[in-house]
């Protein structure tokens, strides 16, 4: 008999999730279950029951960030009590907008949207800085201004949200119904998604990079919002009045986010790997290995969105796909993905070649969001410019 066997130390059981749990853990999902119930409790009959489910998943997903992405903890809380201020000094009136000091100029909806534009520019321009003077102050600032733009961003949704039932309960929705209301929601969620792969990396030399993209869409929104009025809330048009878009459009958009930031990481790549900046920047396999994770979850969030967009168009249309320029350009998107990923992980590809791919996928995108909505006619031709 083989007595060391026998006498060997018995395998160490790993520990439960929830054994791991400390007290600030705790503290936060109380935070969040808190508010959720007073949001049930002050709301709930202006919800149905798919609505009060939404609402679960999400207090129960911002649990579960928070308890994953700690800066989460206090980013969610102070963008709540943001808006609420907002809200608080609306009451019932929507004409408080324009003559109260703290609405008209801080915390109104386009307030709050024109200091998220103003502080992810200012932040692009100090992360470049930073980038060129090798200044860990200015970087420093520049992510403290990218997460006081998405939080702005943040606060922005409810309380566009609340003035959007005070305009009057048939117009009241959550605001991802446009293209200027997606495109902040775009900037705050690759804001978001950058901010955390600067974290996790312990490198802030990507910013000027990845805040690029963001202020490119900042200056939409700003056309937008000047040229053609979108700022203003309007009611939602038949087609989108349903449900499903409360979760299809952000799955969606967390897709397109992480795309975009790997697209501006494979610029930065592309670069380093012909001696410009490299010195400053990360390293090239550190480029690449935040491209490939970012490709990964925008694929994942992208395949969600668009399961969910043909279970829409079945309750909608009475079909789950119809070859939609919209639908076919989304399954375009999808299959680009799909093969990048296959290559890295089953072929072992590497290199710049993936960084052009990574590129030219965000134009391909780009026309999937855009171009469709500007240049051919559809289903979804309610999206156009």
């Amino acid at each position: 008999m083989n007595t060391t066997t026998l006498n060997a130390p018995k395998a160490t059981l790993a520990q439960p999730f929830w054994r791991g749990l400390k007290l600030g853990d705790h503290l936060f999902a109380l935070v969040m279950l808190i508010a959720a119930s007073v949001a049930f409790g002050r709301y709930r009959s202006f919800m149905d029951g798919y609505e009060q489910a939404i609402l679960l998943g999400c207090t129960l997903g911002a649990i579960a960030l928070g308890w994953f992405w700690k800066p989460v903890r206090l980013y969610l809380p102070l963008s709540g009590l943001v808006a609420l201020a907002g809200i608080g000094l609306y009451g019932d009136d929507l004409t408080r907008g324009q003559s109260a000091f703290w609405l008209k100029y801080v915390l109104a909806s386009q307030s709050l949207v024109m200091w998220m534009c103003v502080l992810f520019v200012l932040a692009t321009g100090l992360y470049w800085l930073g980038l060129a003077r090798r200044s860990s102050t200015a970087e420093s600032i520049a992510s403290g201004m990218t997460w006081a733009a998405a939080g702005a961003a943040m606060s922005w949704f409810f309380v566009r949200w609340y003035e959007s039932y005070l305009i009057g309960p048939d117009v009241g929705h959550v605001p991802v119904s446009n293209l200027y209301e997606v495109f902040v929601l775009f900037c705050q969620i690759t804001a978001l998604m950058y901010l955390y792969y600067e974290q996790r990396f312990a490198t802030r030399r990507m910013g000027g990079f990845v805040l690029l993209i963001i202020s490119a869409a900042v200056g939409f929104i700003l056309w937008y919002s000047f040229e053609r009025g979108a700022h203003e809330i309007q009611p939602l048009i038949p087609a989108l009045q349903s449900w499903w878009m409360k979760i299809h459009v952000p799955a969606n958009f967390v897709g397109y986010g992480a795309f975009a930031l790997a697209a501006m990481l494979g610029v930065a790549q592309l670069l380093a790997s012909r001696g410009i900046l490299a010195s400053r920047l990360p390293s090239y396999d550190t480029l690449g290995e935040v491209m490939y994770k970012a490709i990964a979850v925008g694929f994942l969030f992208f395949t969600i969105a668009t399961i969910l967009g043909a279970m829409w168009a079945a309750d909608a249309w009475g079909g789950y796909w119809s070859w939609d320029p919209k639908e076919t350009w989304a399954l375009i998107v999808w299959l680009n993905y799909a093969a990048w990923l296959h290559v890295r992980l089953v072929k072992g590809w590497r290199g710049n070649v993936l960084a052009w791919w990574a590129v030219i996928g965000l134009f391909v995108t780009s026309f999937a969001f855009l171009g469709v909505n500007m240049f051919l006619s559809g289903l979804h031709s309610y999206g156009s410019l």
